[in-house]
């Protein structure tokens, strides 16, 4: 008996289930990085039938690329790359500029962090202070009705609320990056990939022919070159010399000024000692390195501020309720207590653990994957100034 050898499933069999969650009508805006998820993210859409443009921010035109060390940009093949992909897929594409946004709302906020002993997350700032408000600016004179990224989590409208769900990729969720965005934001965004694999992702690329199906990964700073944030800093923040201590207080060594490390950080401390030692906390009012255990890391309890309620209502003041809390860029989740101090400001209380707990970093909470809200870790000398919290 004649066997036949199955073929593999093309791009239109694999994702007609995505394809049935995507409007059926209307003019999308498509952020295009130059990478494959965003040139999937606009193939979908296009094959979809609605009326596609593709838009590409220019972060660091040359009068500022000087600014930024050699090797941490590839502005000009990212555009290069975003205008191949559209005409392949024969949609407009439109380069806007946002460096003066992007550097007074991330980057300078970013060197501030570090200047002040904070552990920023740029990523987050950008996205709600840049890439949306830039994109859908631009949208709005445009007449569409939706912008599109290639992020990969994934998007419910619940009782006119709009919810985000992790990406149904575990490894490459993002949902993360996504919990500053504002309901009147989340209204207007599609996340077509949410619903996807990384390894589905590049397949439909290839199999439409797109010029980006095999584009490596994007790094996670784009103004800072891989291996180079150490250069970075000392650039641009003036580093003073301080004491490293234990936690009661004997003076172990020099560190060389602390924007060059970050809690968590075992390597690099140049103290010989017995057993591993880990920055556990960053005094900048005494310019202190405070080292210890790994054990002592798993701080229990901390505050969060400018919070933002995703996938819920802001709670009433001191109610409390159960999550799984990340307090990193895809970090394992941490059993957890939410405590709600104010509108913007949560008490965080969490199991035992070690994990390092930065200020400055995002920490958000989870129901399974529904995100239901995230704020920034305060430092812990700080309190919330209102006479409501105390």
């Amino acid at each position: 008996m004649e066997t036949r050898e199955k073929k593999p499933q093309g791009p239109g069999q694999i994702l007609s289930h995505v394809m049935e969650s995507l409007p059926l009508s209307g003019r999308v805006l498509v952020a295009m990085s130059g990478g494959v998820d965003s040139s999937v993210a606009a193939w979908l859409l296009a094959q979809r039938g609605l009326d596609v443009s593709g838009a590409t921010l220019r972060l660091f035109p040359p009068e500022r690329e000087e600014r930024i060390p050699q090797g941490a940009l590839q502005g000009l093949a990212s555009i290069q790359r975003a205008r191949e992909v559209c005409e392949e897929l024969g949609i407009p594409h439109i380069i806007l500029d946002a460096s003066d946004r992007f550097w007074q709302e991330v980057v300078g906020p970013f060197l501030d962090d570090y200047a002040s002993g904070r552990t920023p997350n740029p990523c987050i700032r950008c996205n709600r202070l840049v890439k949306w408000e830039t994109l859908l600016e631009e949208a709005r004179r445009r007449d569409c009705t939706y912008l599109a990224t290639g992020h990969y989590a994934r998007l419910l409208s619940n009782e006119g609320r709009q919810q985000i769900l992790r990406g149904l990729d575990q490894r490459k969720d993002q949902s993360y990056a996504l919990h500053g965005l504002s309901q009147s934001v989340l209204n207007r965004t599609l996340l077509p990939l949410g619903s996807l694999k990384k390894s589905e992702v590049r397949r439909i690329a290839a199999d439409a022919g797109l010029p980006t199906s095999e584009t490596a990964e994007s790094q996670d700073l784009c103004f800072i070159p891989r291996g180079g944030h150490e250069r970075f800093i000392t650039e641009h923040v003036r580093m003073n010399p301080g004491s490293i201590e234990d936690v009661n207080g004997r003076i172990l060594g020099m560190h060389r000024g602390l924007g060059l490390y970050t809690v968590g950080q075992r390597k690099g401390l140049g103290i010989p000692h017995g057993t591993p030692l880990y920055v556990l906390r960053k005094d900048a009012g005494g310019n202190r390195l405070i080292v210890g255990a790994k054990e002592d890391l798993g701080q229990r309890s901390f505050l969060a501020g400018n919070v933002n309620w995703v996938s819920m209502a802001s709670p009433s003041q001191g109610c409390s309720f159960p999550a799984e809390v990340e307090v990193r860029y895809r970090s394992r989740p941490i059993p957890g207590e939410i405590l709600v101090l104010g509108p913007e400001c949560v008490e965080v209380r969490l199991a035992a653990h070690t994990q390092a707990i930065a200020p400055g970093q995002s920490v958000v909470w989870y129901l399974g994957d529904l995100l239901l809200g995230g704020g920034i870790i305060m430092h812990p000398d700080v309190l919330p100034e209102t006479e409501d919290y105390v």
